[in-house]
């Protein structure tokens, strides 16, 4: 740990950029203790402030419009790819889906300050077509409030900064051991609590195959298209007789879903893990019929099963339920 001080002086700005564009490729190394550690070193005169923002927002521009540039030609198949990677796939992408829903690409300004969310706004970006002259402006402003934030930060206290890291340069190992410590329990945590939730929906989903033998028997099923509205404005099909309503209002206690009839429920986040935490806790309320479809709508149509246009009879088949679903989805995208 001796080292890191000189070393940072030398090689700073190459360690900077590295860094920078390594989290923001996806790779799970926070940006942000080095953001402030370099800014301490230009408060000290090491290095030079400006210099300092503009390698960390080049770096973050470099990653980002590769990935927006992913999105645009990949689509949502990307956003499954990465999330895949994460602790939390559902909530990365839902969570960044609704702050795109509401802001557009003014979210671009703070998604690199949320944890999980900075890796999916822009390829996100890239899936819904946003203009690239938009993107790049808001990305810019986004990255450089991020990188000038935390380096300000460290140049505006890098008196008690410096007196930190030589308290914790002469920790040594311990410190990095408790730090590596903390870190590695983290993510062991995170990973048991998702196996254990896998675990415990895997027998609660329907294929394909059943739900189509189901539906082709006439039987009573409830079918409900729960994917973002992001992701029905670009595919605004459905499973034939699916009710649209999203995965944010199944989980008020309405009637919509609080029958006696077998519930599917879908949409297009990877392992289709939202679907089943609702399922999970709607049968915690009491209502058991609750299934997810394995591989959500995509599974769906690989098996060249047929769509239908939104809504097409659905006023035939549930008619006691539309007014609960025209209430619901009058208020989905106000903000």
């Amino acid at each position: 740990m001796t080292n890191v001080v000189p070393f940072l002086i030398e090689h700073g700005y190459a360690v900077l950029f590295i860094w920078v564009l390594a989290e923001t490729m996806g790779l799970p190394i926070p940006s942000v203790p080095l953001l402030i550690t370099v800014g301490a070193l230009a408060g000290g005169g090491q290095l030079n402030f400006f210099l300092c923002i503009g390698v960390g927002v080049f770096a973050a521009l470099v990653s980002d419009i590769f990935w927006y540039s992913m999105g645009r030609r990949q689509g949502g198949k990307l956003l499954s790819i990465i999330c895949r990677l994460s602790l939390e796939p559902d909530s990365c992408v839902h969570r960044t889906k609704n702050i795109f829903a509401r802001y557009g690409a003014r979210s671009l300004l703070i998604t690199k300050f949320l944890p999980g969310m900075s890796a999916v706004s822009t390829p996100l970006a890239g899936v819904t077509h946003m203009r690239l002259s938009r993107f790049l402006l808001f990305d810019s402003l986004g990255a450089l409030a991020w990188v000038g934030a935390y380096v300000l930060f460290g140049y505006v206290f890098s008196r008690e900064l410096d007196r930190a890291l030589i308290y914790g340069t002469g920790m040594g190992k311990t410190l990095f051991v408790l730090a590596a410590g903390g870190l590695t329990l983290y993510i062991l945590r995170k990973y048991v609590l998702r196996r254990r939730f896998l675990h415990e929906l895997s027998s609660a989903r329907i294929t394909p195959e059943e739900l189509k033998r189901k539906l082709d028997a006439g039987d009573d099923i409830v079918v409900i298209d729960a994917r973002h509205s992001l992701d029905f404005e670009a595919d605004p099909n459905v499973i034939p007789g699916a009710l649209r309503i999203p995965l944010d209002q199944l989980e008020s206690p309405l009637n919509v879903v609080n029958d006696d009839r077998e519930i599917v429920i879908y949409c297009t986040c990877p392992n289709e893990v939202s679907s089943a935490r609702v399922a999970i806790r709607l049968r915690q309320r009491g209502i058991m019929r609750v299934r997810p479809l394995t591989g959500g709508l995509k599974a769906w149509r690989g098996h060249n099963y047929p769509v239908e246009a939104a809504d097409k009879q659905i006023s035939q088949k549930y008619p006691d339920k539309v007014r609960a679903v025209d209430s619901l989805r009058s208020g989905e995208d106000q903000p």
